[in-house]
């Protein structure tokens, strides 16, 4: 993805665990995929003036008193989620991406919860939604797509997720599904799925 000069630095919490509620309905084809393996994600809020209602991971800009991009990510991940960070087992870090329209390079941070503490929207001016996702869903090809974005005569396609949180049904796309889409690849976990199904942007309509 093309970068940009000085660009902020930022990070995101991926963090793995096991489902505190009801698991997943089928059977993922790895074997390393259990029913109960989940994901965090919040969906934004809808009035932010950045992303808004896109669903992400928890993060953001590493602030000069975070010591690394690690606790960059847990401690956003505490102040929008309420997690407890010392449950949070780091096991390492992605090489960082570049985001050219908002001029960030965002290092994604692999977590595994250990002890995984209750999660809740903590300001509702930042986030609409918080919850845990079963991984064998968004692998279930049922549930993958591909979202286009299209801008000035030109055209984007990435890969995209539909997903569930008490709220309602949500297209998870974008960096996002980027960075799930590259570590389900990487792990060897993606199941074959329709290149060619496109799911809808928020706000516009099912083709």
């Amino acid at each position: 993805m093309p970068g940009t000069e000085d660009p902020r630095a930022a990070a995101v919490l991926m963090l793995f665990g096991v489902l505190d509620r009801v698991p997943s309905s089928r059977p993922a084809r790895a074997d390393a995929v259990h029913r109960d393996l989940d994901v965090l994600l919040l969906a934004r809020a809808s009035t932010l003036r950045s992303h808004p209602g896109e669903v992400a991971f928890p993060g953001g800009r590493v602030d000069p008193g975070d010591a690394d991009a690690p606790a960059a990510a847990l401690r956003e991940a505490r102040e929008e989620t309420g997690l407890d960070p010392t449950g949070v087992e780091v096991l390492g870090t992605l090489p960082a991406v570049p985001l050219a329209h908002s001029n960030h390079l965002v290092r994604p941070v692999l977590g595994w919860w250990r002890e995984p503490t209750p999660v809740r929207v903590v300001d509702e001016r930042e986030s609409a939604a918080v919850f845990r996702t079963p991984v064998a869903d968004l692998l279930d090809p049922a549930h993958r797509g591909v979202t286009v974005l299209r801008r000035g005569g030109q055209e984007w396609r990435g890969p995209a997720f539909t997903v569930r949180s008490d709220r309602g049904e949500h297209t998870l796309w974008g960096f996002t599904a980027m960075l799930l889409d590259a570590l389900f690849d990487r792990l060897d976990w993606t199941e074959p799925w329709d290149h060619g199904w496109e799911l809808p942007l928020p706000g516009t309509t099912r083709r």
